[in-house]
């Protein structure tokens, strides 16, 4: 499973690549604590019954809090045929550790 770091999705951002960043976590959490850039959040749970809201031409880096259920979605999406899928190594508690610092992690 291809993964990228919270350092390399940071140079994605800063140079206006395009990705779809899609978020995982249940709704609550992306309350607690969230990236500020334009995310797709579709719950992992629910994920296989709303994969319609992606493109499967995009490239897609998954996130959740700490990297495990981001690579369920990865694995699901790669099954669904969703070639440029990688999982954000350590989710939002390592980019706020890392990157943004006034994020809380949890």
């Amino acid at each position: 499973m291809k993964e990228i770091t919270v350092e390399e999705l940071k140079e994605k951002i800063d140079h206006g690549d395009s990705f779809t960043l899609l978020d995982v976590r249940e709704s609550f959490e992306t309350y607690i604590s969230s990236i500020a850039i334009q995310t797709i959040c579709i719950p992992v749970e629910e994920l296989g019954g709303r994969i319609d809201e992606l493109s499967i031409d995009s490239d897609i880096i998954v996130m959740c809090r700490c990297g495990n259920r981001s690579k369920s979605a990865c694995e699901l999406l790669n099954r669904q045929g969703f070639s440029s899928v990688a999982n954000l190594k350590g989710g939002i508690n390592t980019w706020a550790e890392k990157i943004d610092p006034s994020l809380p992690r949890y």
